[in-house]
């Protein structure tokens, strides 16, 4: 895979996951990188069967909701590649919701702005809670979806803890 500055090939990107990044102090603007990848290999087992990424670098967005009172709560949930996001317990904590379940592929993907195994933390909606995995803000490198099925981010999992909405949990994710 060739890693370049992300913000040099915003056609890499999703619309939502470049503006995010644009809005970032630059020194953490240039330590996100992108690589161009086949669709096909999109997902994690493929994507890292085809190429330099492991397993445990790699690190799986999903987008969880429950309702409380009337009020629809949803984050993202960021895991380890090697683990699940541990939905029925901590995260069903966290949104403080009786039932947390993954939001509808359609849902998903009207609300994110971006392509459906493409989720990533980097540029979701405002007021949007991101709950990082602290397996993944303590990597060195994580590599995450763009937006868009045809590529990939790199970036210091301390920086994945410090996007807008982000609360670093120890648990979140479980051995798969």
């Amino acid at each position: 895979m060739r890693w370049t500055p992300a913000l040099e090939r915003p056609d890499l990107l999703a619309e939502p996951v470049a503006a995010a990044l644009r809005a970032l102090p630059a020194e953490d603007a240039a330590a996100v990188l992108v690589a161009e990848i086949d669709p096909d290999v999109a997902d994690t087992a493929a994507l890292v069967a085809s190429s330099d990424v492991t397993l445990e670098e790699s690190a799986n967005c999903v987008l969880v909701g429950g309702r409380r009172d009337g009020e629809q709560r949803v984050a993202a949930a960021l895991v380890r590649g090697t683990d699940r996001a541990d939905v029925n317990g901590l995260v069903k904590r966290a949104l403080d919701v009786r039932k947390a379940s993954f939001l509808a592929r359609e849902d998903a993907v009207s609300a994110s702005g971006m392509e459906f195994g493409a989720i990533t933390p980097v540029g979701l909606p405002d007021g949007w809670r991101v709950l990082v995995d602290g397996a993944v803000a303590g990597l060195p490198r994580a590599v995450v979806g763009s937006g868009v099925r045809r590529s990939k981010l790199a970036l210091p999992g301390a920086l994945l803890a410090r996007l807008p909405g982000a609360e670093v949990h120890d648990g979140l994710g479980r051995p798969a």
